[in-house]
């Protein structure tokens, strides 16, 4: 943890100089007089006498100022030094557009350089910055460096894990038999005997920056985020939160009940469709970004209940090295029964903590989540990146190693075959 204070940038007063040294006179007039309409004579009768006391004087006091430093009599004897009188700085005018007619000039006529906002360099930096409630950016802060100094994840894509494809570089199993589930994942320590576990995945990320920003940089690298495949910019955001230390899913669409009311977009992996046209969505989603360890279902409550559209779509991801979280937020999904059995990891959430956002709420999700884990050793949770959700999840989440409970990537709760 990391204290900073802003402070202003030092400035002169009154137009006065730093520091100032003796320099000498000129003790003849130039053309600087003529334009006044003072002749050369005139100058020369005014000015010569004063001007060779003042230059007199000064090269005493010089004389005088280099002995007293060479005998050591200053405070910093040896080193170059000056006094500066600092001021705070003048709030610059919050009504004032940057981008507007008229802006700000350099002294060579140049547009001045816009500056960031507070937030806008948070965002930028991945550094996520906490201040005391009613605080304002100059104030002291306390500053979370993001978690990819303490768990560093393998480069992505591995080279090994590269399959060709019409949409682009799909994942696969390596020759060696290394999986993308494995060598993707999180790094994760060795479970303290006796000591509960608790892995959490956020999705609803790529597709706004700000949210994901917040999300990579609220959250501790342990929890794990999920991606849906529509965003501009995914591969961008998929590698800021793979290099702050979280672990990443593909958030797959999939066909829910009430699909009228609530469409998941046109890759959306349906029951109707055909195995093959299925695969393909799938396919043109998993080539987005690399990095991936699995998939998560965004809705899909009819599609991961129909076994028949359900099947193709596991098999394949098994093929590939990844893995299934399912969200927990369908009843009626048999992802848990079909993925095994088509040699598949699957863990399925054991609640959605804001499947009411409310901040209360929220809490009291978590907080039966600690007992489950308490009683079973594991529990595990999905939720959205909402901006309650970030904020109860990222306050709960500093206090749990200090009541006894591991924060895990989801990863490290399956159990995954072949090698790294």
């Amino acid at each position: 943890m990391l204290l900073i204070r802003e402070f202003c940038s030092p400035h002169d007063t009154d137009g006065l100089p730093l520091f100032a040294g003796a320099a000498g006179l000129p003790t003849e007039p130039d053309d600087l007089y003529k334009p006044l309409g003072l002749s050369t004579d005139r100058g020369r009768a005014i000015l010569a006498p004063g001007l060779r006391a003042l230059a007199a004087a000064a090269m005493i006091g010089a004389g005088i100022g280099a002995l007293t430093f060479l005998a050591g009599e200053a405070d910093h004897a040896g080193e170059p030094f000056a006094t500066a009188s600092i001021e705070a700085a003048t709030p610059a005018d919050s009504g004032t557009s940057s981008g507007a007619e008229g802006a700000d000039k350099t002294e060579n006529g140049e547009p001045a350089t816009t500056r960031a906002t507070g937030a806008e360099v948070e965002a930028d930096s991945g550094v996520s910055v906490v201040r005391p409630e009613g605080a304002s950016t100059p104030d002291a802060m306390v500053i979370r460096i993001p978690d990819a100094l303490g768990a560093k994840l393998a480069a992505a894509p591995d080279p090994r894990l590269v399959e060709r494809s019409d949409f682009g570089p799909l994942p696969r199993i390596g020759p060696d038999g290394a999986r993308p589930a494995q060598v993707y994942a999180r790094p994760a320590p060795s479970p303290a005997k006796g000591r509960p576990r608790i892995a959490v995945v956020i999705g609803g990320l790529g597709l706004n920056d700000q949210t994901t920003a917040r999300a990579i940089t609220k959250l501790p690298g342990e929890m794990s985020l999920a991606f849906a495949p529509y965003g501009t910019n995914l591969k961008a955001q998929a590698a800021k939160a793979r290099e702050a230390g979280h672990e990443i899913l593909l958030q797959m669409p999939m066909e829910p009940f009430d699909d009228a009311q609530n469409n998941p977009g046109p890759q959306t992996l349906t029951t109707d469709a055909s195995g093959p046209r299925n695969l393909e969505r799938l396919h043109w989603a998993l080539a987005r970004a690399p990095g991936f360890v699995g998939i998560e279902n965004f809705l899909g409550a009819r599609f991961t209940a129909d076994e028949a559209a359900l099947s193709p779509v596991l098999k394949d991801l098994a093929g590939r090295g990844l893995i299934f979280i399912d969200d927990g937020s369908s009843a009626r999904s048999i992802i848990s029964i079909v993925g095994p059995s088509l040699n598949l990891p699957v863990r399925r959430a054991d609640m959605v903590i804001d499947a009411v956002p409310d901040g209360a709420k929220i809490d009291e999700a978590l907080q039966r989540l600690e007992t489950m884990a308490r009683e079973t050793g594991l529990a595990s949770a999905s939720g959205s990146a909402l901006p309650v959700t970030l904020e109860h999840l990222s306050h709960w989440a500093d206090g749990l190693a200090g009541r006894g409970i591991d924060l895990v990537p989801v990863t490290s709760t399956v159990k995954l075959k072949g090698r790294s």
